[in-house]
């Protein structure tokens, strides 16, 4: 079971925690507070798919780690966490600068959370929206 109380007080200190997803993603942690995480990544030349455009997964890449690191600040001692379901829809193609998630805690309950996270490039521009469900684990 992994500490999110430890990972999340090495965040706030401006460590970076062990996380190689995040590194092999280049995935930076901007904010993480509340119910609330913002992260974004860089369209790297390598992470297009033939129509010269981001492939698809990779934003949704984001958008769960955005999700899973709102998720975190609910949790208790003890608690861990599992993505249960994940519906996206993809809004505006996207080929190079940033890519910024935002992810709110919708609703916390007992065993489930509801996470909206939307996806911009860097003018603003809305490239996809999710809505995540994800278990909590005693």
């Amino acid at each position: 079971m992994a500490d999110y109380e430890l990972y999340l007080k090495k965040l706030a200190a401006g460590e970076v925690p062990e996380n190689p997803f995040l590194d092999f993603m280049g995935i930076r942690v901007e904010e993480v507070k509340d119910g609330f995480a913002r992260l974004s990544m860089e369209i790297r030349p390598e992470f297009l798919q033939g129509a010269g455009n981001i492939q698809g997964g990779l934003s949704i890449a984001l958008s769960s780690e955005a999700a899973a690191h709102a998720v975190m600040t609910t949790l208790a001692p003890g608690e861990d966490m599992v993505t249960v379901e994940l519906k996206n829809n993809f809004l505006a193609p996207a080929s190079k600068g940033m890519l910024t998630a935002e992810s709110t805690v919708f609703k916390r309950g007992r065993t489930l959370i509801i996470v909206d996270s939307v996806v911009r490039d860097d003018q603003g521009r809305m490239v996809s929206r999710s809505s995540a469900t994800l278990m909590v684990l005693k």
